[in-house]
């Protein structure tokens, strides 16, 4: 006899036994009727679970193109059948009626509270239950369903009555009516750690539950047939938090029956294979009896997978093929996330295209949760090699879009779609081609780190591991053939990509995989010092970077500059290995570290990184390890490095390598000094040589000047690092500064080092006098003498006519001034008051116009054709000196160095140079209110005034309206309008104060009476016509009637038919018709909810133009609606969706609920608000209620002068008051009615 296979998902299901309703007595057809009127995801999956088919949703044909039949339809609730199916098992319990002690309330279930508080093992819950379960069905039963009830943050109960006498859809809407605003912060969407805990203990309640249910009330027909009927009910509510919750419950359900199921598919396994011997046996040896037994158990076992396949058929049709393109992401990414767990842990019924479609569709999610479910989904698809022959059809229909999200705007999606198609790499030969890879490497180069650590990662599979694996597996007589291969194959990567000056993020990137690799620092100096190479100078040069960067990340871990990785520290395993790094690195290199500054000393592009070692180095290996005689090479070509080059970037790198040996506590420290001081000496030697020349009047050639030069710009960058004071190099930099001021005979290569050599002199002095508080006063004013001194120096440069001397002497003032400031005498510095240097007028005013001629110009745009890269990174460099020299003046602002009215001359060129410097010409608007309120609104006046005074000198006043300079400075009054924030309250004082100004400012010059002229600043009004919106209504009345006064001292009659005036002064009516918003409409409490109202009541109740700042981010409120009655407004119903339809999802479309729908009939709101409304659903506001809400809060910060000043208006302006109590009430009515518009 040979036994039948077990069916699958796909194939359909072979009869089962029956099922009941809920209670006995009543039709099944009423009791599994639909929970809502709009869709048939409730359904009497009991009855007809033996008939439906899953290949509905099967891959009958496996191809992702065909979409589902558009002619199928919806599933409804079947008939009564004429006979009620008897139950395979008996009940467990009594289930005699008792109506007196039904139609009690249930007490409170302590279920909620023990999985809320999870102080037992939901295991030890779910036993509990169970027990009280087995004495009586009905109310244990209750129990379970009043726990999901209130799950949700529903207070309302199932009673006895309402589970006996009522349909599925009327208890939903009876629990509907129940769920008012107190419960809009359900505990699934709760913030907080405890209900975190809360979804933890809840998911692994209801798995616990179907677990221990496995062997007994699994299949008792009445437990889940009833418990499915009523998750798939509630996840059909339009209510988010029975939608949520019950959709949450029904896949961690479908989950834990997925486990049930394989676990009997095992179980069916090992009996066929029982039966199978046995039956093998001879007819001497066969046991009749046991063959009998394994045949009844592998039946029973087939009818017990049939009953689970039939529970997992009617909830997946039930409730994922609905909810997993819900409106909420939440609910979409619990979908996906389940979904991906029945695939891996049963997958021969769930890995088949008819289900992988589900995921590929959902990948063009418009929300973030969603698309990272579904990638990790497939993550633990292609991880697992047996999988593979599974997803071909999926790769190939998918592989464009799973490529395309390496680009993705949200990085934890891009990071996790690189590692999915890294393990399509691994697994899947072939699949990816080279332009799907060529789409990931410049990835590598991302400033995210996760990020280009996974495109590292990817690049290490599909470059550098084969080649390595074929090297290690040669032989031992290549024993460094593999590591030689992987810096070629990585040398060759980065010469490819253009981007070898980026080698520390390429570095970085591989760090993680590659880290070994990386640290080989034989094979890389090996390489750099082999004679017979055949390596170009650009590959030197990326071998050293390599070298250097990987240095640094071996001994730091801090990746390079710009690239984050959000971690605060290292563990103490991690610091133990940078430590062994370090100490590895220092012992390697040492020896040869000379060696490689000996063959590369002429080039600076290399020497440079290799100095940087040092920083490196544990130095304390030069006493242990007795390496002096290496200190020695060292020194020695320190110092023919700085004689060699003047480079900044090498004397600098020279400078900081000799500082770092040139520490007390080390041994070698006095070695290292003489070594210094004899470099010193030197130098300082040439220099009063060239200079003595200089200053007898003797004629320098080039080359002389070159000496001169170069020796200045040496002793400036150990001046920089090194203190060099014994060495008084301020006298003779000063006489040559004096000099090129007196005569101008000293070339510009000179004293653009001199200048940096004083400025480093001064602040070396002041390092000496701030250090102890008890320095003599006479130096202090020698040093006070210095100071000014060379702030004078300064101040001449600042009119050279060599542009560079010009921004170097500005760069060295404006630090100085910096330094100097009031605040050097904080912390006990009150020996340093002398020191304290403010710039007078004269200097100030040339700062400032400094910053016109060299900041706030246009650079010339070259042609196209003869633009080349050089001229665009030229342009760019010319540009961050620019910026550098803007942030230098603003820093002198914030800190008081200057007055605030000097940054009148930046404001004014907001609007002009917004490309090029708004993000620091804002930052000191934004720092300028915050340090003075009041001036800093004086500052923007003054900004305006000052434009507006050049273009009528330029212009004259005859059509000054109708320039395109007027226009610009109608935008830039804009800007300024709108940097004010939405704090009207704050900014009252402040703006009627700027009308007020204005005011006098267009006024301010008369024509004579005779003239029929207007006044040449009138046109300032129409400026001032920006910042009406910002205006009270009670101030506008105000700044009206002070026109008027001032028009009335105008000569001329027809003043007030003047352009600008009229024009102006319908700026302040033009809201008289409608409800003003004035002061006393703030007087509500602290924090309030912002009303979710109409488009049309919004217009109401509030003028439009304080729309934009009361309501600015609140979303549109979409109709009101309940579980039972639908609003008429077809594009604000949800729609009927077919199960198996699916031609909404395509891939450039896909239409999920994230989408926002568009406010097109209004007026349905008011219509269905007050007629669609069922009679059960209680008060206006109970109805408002029902709906899901996302508060979005404004908080109003007031200050208690700020409200007595109000309340001093409102007696002033009783009528205002009367309008605001009338707008108040109105709005306090739909305080309880915002609705989330992403629901709908």
């Amino acid at each position: 006899m040979t036994m039948m296979p077990s069916s699958s998902l796909c194939h359909g299901f072979s009869s089962s036994s029956g099922s009941s309703p809920w209670q006995n007595g009543r039709p099944a057809s009423q009791r599994f009727s639909s929970a809502s009127s709009t869709s048939s995801a409730s359904v009497a999956w009991a009855e007809e679970r033996n008939s439906v088919l899953v290949s509905d949703v099967g891959d009958s044909d496996g191809d992702f193109e065909d979409v589902w039949k558009p002619q199928m339809k919806k599933r409804v609730a079947r008939k009564q059948p004429k006979t009620v199916p008897v139950a395979k098992h008996p009940r467990k319990g009594s289930r005699k009626d008792s109506d007196g002690l039904r139609n009690q309330k249930p007490p409170t279930s302590d279920l909620l509270e023990a999985v809320k508080t999870a102080k037992s093992a939901m295991q030890v819950v779910v036993d509990d239950w169970l027990e009280g379960y087995k004495q009586d069905q009905d109310a244990g039963f209750l129990e379970l369903i009043n726990f999901f009830i209130g799950a949700c943050g529903c207070k309302g109960i199932v009673t006895h009555q309402m589970f006996k006498t009522l349909q599925n859809s009327e208890i939903i809407q009876h629990l509907t009516e129940k769920f008012d605003e107190d419960s809009v912060k359900y505990p699934l969407a709760a913030p907080g750690p405890t209900w975190k805990k809360f979804r933890s203990s809840f998911c692994e309640f209801v798995g616990a539950l179907v677990c221990q249910c496995q062997y007994s009330y699994l299949y008792d027909d009445f437990l889940m047939d009833t418990l499915i009927s009523l998750l798939t009910g509630l996840s059909d509510s339009q209510i988010r938090a029975f939608r949520h919750t019950s959709t949450l419950a029904a896949m961690k359900l479908m989950t834990g029956l997925v486990r049930v199921a394989l676990h009997l598919n095992l179980q069916k396994d090992n009996n066929q294979r029982q039966f199978e011997a046995e039956r093998s046996k001879g007819l001497g040896h066969r046991s009749p009896e046991r063959l009998e037994n394994l045949l009844e158990k592998y039946k029973e076992l087939q009818e017990h997978q049939e009953e689970i396949e039939g529970m997992m058929n009617a909830i997946f049709r039930g409730v994922f093929v609905h909810r997993y393109r819900d409106v909420l992401p939440e609910i979409r990414a619990i979908c996906m996330e389940e979904i991906g767990i029945w695939m891996q842990n049963y997958s021969t019924s769930f890995l088949t295209d008819s289900y992988l479609k589900y995921i590929g569709w959902t990948l063009h999610d418009k929300q973030r949760e969603v698309r990272l479910k579904c990638l990790k989904a497939l993550q633990g698809l292609y991880g697992n090699p047996d999988f593979v022959s599974c997803l071909e059809l999926f790769t190939s229909r998918f592989k464009d879009r799973m490529v395309s999200m390496v680009m993705d705007r949200e990085y934890d999606v891009a990071v996790e779609s690189i590692k999915l198609l890294t393990l399509i790499l691994k697994n899947m030969e072939g699949v990816l081609t080279d332009t799907d890879c060529e789409s990931i490497y410049p990835v590598v180069y991302a400033s995210n780190r996760a990020l280009a650590s996974a495109a590292g990662e990817f690049l290490y599979w599909k470059l550098f591991f084969p080649e390595c694996e074929v090297g290690e597996a040669s032989g031992k007589e290549q024993h460094h053939s593999p590591r030689r291969n992987f810096f070629f194959l990585l040398l060759a990567f980065s010469m490819e990509s253009e981007l070898h000056d980026h080698a520390a993020y390429l570095v970085d990137s591989l760090w993680d995989c590659a880290g070994t690799q990386l640290k080989d620092w034989e094979s890389l100096t090996g390489l750099l010092l082999e004679k017979d190479q055949s390596l170009g100078d650009v590959q030197e040069n990326t071998l050293i970077e390599i070298l250097v960067s990987s240095a640094r990340q071996a001994t730091e871990g801090y990746p390079p500059v710009g690239r984050v990785t959000g971690r605060k520290g290292f563990t103490a395993k991690e610091r133990k290995t940078q430590a062994d790094d370090k100490l590895k690195l220092t012992e390697h290199l040492i020896p040869l570290l000379p060696q490689l500054l000996t063959k590369f000393s002429a080039d600076a592009e290399k020497v440079s990184p290799l100095l940087q070692l040092l920083n490196f180095f544990d130095l304390n290996i030069y006493c242990t390890g007795r390496l002096q005689k290496h200190l020695e090479l060292l020194l020695q070509q320190l110092q023919e490095v700085v004689v060699k080059h003047t480079e900044p970037m090498v004397l600098e790198a020279a400078a900081r390598a000799l500082y770092l040996l040139c520490d007390p506590e080390f041994t070698f420290f006095s070695r290292v000094d003489f070594a210094r001081s004899q470099l010193v000496d030197l130098l300082t030697d040439r220099f009063q040589q060239d200079l003595e020349e200089l200053l007898q009047g003797s004629f320098l050639d080039e080359d002389e000047v070159y000496n001169m030069a170069a020796t200045l710009k040496r002793l400036s960058a150990f001046h920089n690092a090194h203190d060099l004071t014994r060495w008084e190099l301020y006298e003779p930099c000063f006489r040559l500064l004096k000099k090129a001021v007196d005569t101008g005979d000293v070339p510009r290569q000179i004293i653009l080092p001199a200048l940096t050599l004083i400025y480093f002199s001064i602040l070396w002095a002041l390092a000496h006098v701030s250090g102890s508080n008890s320095s003599q006063q006479e130096q202090v004013l020698g040093l006070k003498g210095k100071l000014l001194t060379f702030c004078d120096l300064c101040q001449s440069c600042l009119s050279d006519v060599d542009s560079e001397i010009q921004e170097q002497a500005f760069v060295l003032l404006s630090d100085l001034l910096l330094i100097v400031s009031p605040q050097m005498i904080l912390g006990g510095q009150d020996h340093l008051k002398p020191l304290i240097f403010l710039p007078d007028a004269t200097l100030q005013s040339e700062l400032a116009s400094f910053l016109m001629d060299h900041v706030f110009i246009q650079p010339g745009e070259p042609d196209s054709d003869t633009k080349d890269a050089e001229e665009e990174q030229a342009q760019i460099e010319q540009l961050h000196q620019r910026r550098r020299l803007l942030a230098g003046f603003c820093k002198l602002l914030l800190y008081g160095v200057l007055e605030m009215e000097a940054a009148s001359d930046i404001f004014k060129h907001y609007s002009k140079f917004y490309n090029d410097y708004g993000d620091i010409i804002k930052e000191i608007l934004t720092r300028s209110r915050q340090i003075n309120r009041k001036q800093c609104s004086q500052t923007l006046l003054l900004s305006l005034k000052q434009l507006y005074t050049e273009l009528l000198q330029e212009h004259g006043p005859k059509d000054l309206d109708s320039l395109p300079a007027f226009m610009e400075m109608r935008d830039l009054a804009r800007r300024f309008s709108l940097s004010f924030g939405p704090q009207q309250l704050q900014n009252r004082d402040l703006i009627v104060m700027l009308h007020k100004e204005g005011i006098k400012f267009s006024l301010a010059e008369l024509p004579p009476a005779s003239s029929s002229n207007q006044p040449p600043n009138l046109a300032f009004l129409e400026l001032l016509e920006e910042f009406s919106p910002r205006l009270f209504h009670q101030d506008k009345q105000l700044l009206l009637s002070y026109l008027q006064k001032c028009l009335h001292l105008v000569p001329q009659s027809s003043s007030n038919s003047w352009g600008p005036v009229v024009s102006y002064c319908r700026s302040l009516r033009s809201q008289e018709n409608g409800a003003e918003t004035s002061p006393q409409q703030h007087l509500q409490p602290k924090r309030r909810r912002v009303e979710a109202t109409s488009k049309q009541d919004q217009e109401h109740f509030c003028p439009p133009e304080e729309q934009s700042l009361l309501l600015s981010s609140v979303p549109q409120t979409p109709t009101l609606a309940s579980t039972t009655v639908k609003g008429k407004c077809s594009l604000w119903r949800q729609k009927d969706e077919e199960e198996d339809s699916a031609s909404e999802f395509t891939e450039s479309q896909i239409p999920f609920g994230s989408q926002k729908p568009k406010r097109s009939c209004p007026e349905d709101f008011h219509h269905s608000e007050h007629s669609h409304y069922g009679p059960g659903l209680g008060n206006q506001l109970t109805r408002l209620s029902l709906m899901e809400e996302e508060e979005d809060e404004i908080v109003i910060e007031e200050s208690n002068e700020e409200e007595a000043g109000e309340w001093k208006d409102m007696d002033k302006h009783p009528s205002s008051l009367s309008s605001h109590s009338s707008f108040k009430q109105q709005r306090d009515l739909l305080d309880s009615a915002e609705a989330d518009g992403d629901d709908f």
